[in-house]
C-alpha cells in the first residue's frame, strides 16, 4: 500500500433521470415574504444501532461514500450505523431486520428490535426522515459475513463498547451523526460506562 487513495472522482454530471433522489424547488412564504429554496426529494431511511452481546462490542458497516469522499478527497469510507432505505412495501421495522441480515449478516429476530427514535437529517438539502432500531446480537445468530447485496462493498466492523467514547470523537474516523446519537442512548440507557 503506497498510502495513495484507490477510490478517485472520475466526473460529476447533471442527472436527466434520476432514480434515487428529484431536485426540486421550494416556492413558499415566510412571515409574508414570499421565497425559494432549492432542495432534493429523496427515500426515509432506517438505521440500526447493534450490539454484540458476546463480543461487547458494537457492530458498524464501513462503506465509500461518493459524497464524502467528493467533499474530502483524500478519504470516502465512513463509519455508519447498519442502514436502508424505506423503499418497499414493508414495515420500517421490518426494513430495519432485512437490513442487519443483508450488510452486517445475522438473523435478528423482528420482537428483538427497539426503537430509540426518529429525527430529520440533511435538513438543508432533502429534510429526510430517519428511524433508529436497537437491537443485540451474538454468535447464534449469524447466517453469513454479511457485506451487502450486489455491487455493494460493506465491511463489518466491530467496535468494543470500552473503546466507543474514545472512537466517537477520533475524527481520523470519519462518522455519521446517527452513531454518535446512538452510542449516547446505549450509554445512558442500556449500560452506564464511566
Amino acid at each position: 500500500m503506497t498510502g495513495k487513495s484507490v477510490y478517485k472522482i472520475k466526473s460529476i454530471q447533471i442527472l436527466e433521470n434520476p432514480k434515487f433522489i428529484k431536485p426540486i424547488l421550494i416556492n413558499y412564504s415566510e412571515f409574508g415574504v414570499e421565497k425559494k429554496w432549492e432542495a432534493v426529494v429523496t427515500h426515509d431511511s432506517v438505521a440500526v444501532l447493534l450490539w454484540h452481546s458476546q463480543k461487547n462490542a458494537f457492530v458498524l458497516v464501513k462503506q465509500l461514500r461518493a459524497t464524502v469522499l467528493n467533499k474530502n478527497k483524500n478519504n470516502g469510507m465512513m463509519y455508519e450505523l447498519c442502514a436502508g432505505i424505506v423503499d418497499k412495501d414493508k414495515s420500517n421495522i421490518e426494513i430495519a431486520k432485512e437490513e442487519i441480515l443483508e450488510e452486517c449478516g445475522y438473523d435478528v429476530p423482528l420482537e428483538n428490535l427497539q426503537k430509540i427514535g426518529s429525527f430529520y437529517t440533511s435538513v438543508g438539502i432533502s429534510g429526510t426522515h430517519q428511524t433508529i432500531y436497537y437491537a443485540s446480537c451474538d454468535e447464534s445468530m449469524r447466517v453469513s459475513e454479511g457485506g451487502g447485496l450486489h455491487d455493494e462493498e460493506i465491511e463489518v466492523v466491530y467496535i468494543p463498547v470500552n473503546e466507543a467514547k474514545s472512537f466517537m470523537f477520533d475524527e481520523s474516523y470519519q462518522k455519521t451523526t446517527g452513531v454518535l446519537m446512538s452510542f449516547y442512548w446505549f450509554f445512558d440507557n442500556v449500560m452506564k460506562i464511566q
